[in-house]
């Protein structure tokens, strides 16, 4: 099993094994999208899946939504269920070799679903992605699995391996988790 390969993930999608997919935008990220009134924020979501937080946020008139996956299956699940979502802001391309700027990242299940070794990698390419200002906000896990992925850890954890790139790591318990995540799961707001 090697998760970092998108052979892996196209398998995944294609016998429907995809447990991590709620079939809606996350509790947790809706209420901070709802928040937030700046619609013209440049925002990416990488590893986004079936992307129902950037469907959600498109509805919502936020106009500047970069959808990003390495797998081609849930882009094209996307295409098919937001058809005037704009073509040119779906990107099929490793997340590690993405290079735009951003005023805000969403993280929503891609930090648990790459190996634990990588994490250090995925911390130094959200700061090179975000702008000065910029803000890695979403939801991770708060438990361990006992094999992944998706690959759990704790809010301990997360907060060392953050503050050691960025000086603002806001971490706490999820209020409004789906009710098979209750009480797993943690929100991040890290600023650049």
């Amino acid at each position: 099993m090697n998760t970092s390969d998108k052979k892996f993930w196209e398998e995944r999608y294609d016998e429907q094994n995809t447990g991590w997919d709620l079939g809606q935008c996350s509790p947790p990220l809706r209420d901070w999208f709802d928040r937030e009134e700046n619609k013209q924020l440049n925002i990416l979501i990488p590893g986004a899946g079936n992307a129902y937080e950037a469907e959600y946020l498109y509805k919502s008139g936020f106009t500047n939504v970069v959808v990003l996956d390495f797998a081609e299956t849930p882009i094209l699940n996307f295409r098919k269920r937001v058809i005037d979502f704009p073509q040119e802001q779906l990107i099929l391309q490793d997340f590690f070799e993405h290079e735009k700027k951003y005023d805000r990242i969403v993280e929503q299940t891609f930090f648990c679903a790459i190996p634990p070794d990588y994490r250090e990698r995925y911390v130094e390419k959200i700061k090179e992605l975000l702008v000065p200002g910029g803000k890695l906000i979403g939801v991770l896990f708060d438990r361990d699995f006992p094999a992944g992925p998706p690959f759990g850890g704790s809010a301990v954890e997360y907060k060392q391996l953050f503050e050691t790139h960025f000086s603002s790591v806001k971490i706490y318990p999820c209020l409004h988790s789906v009710t098979p995540r209750m009480g797993t799961e943690v929100f991040i707001e890290i600023e650049k």
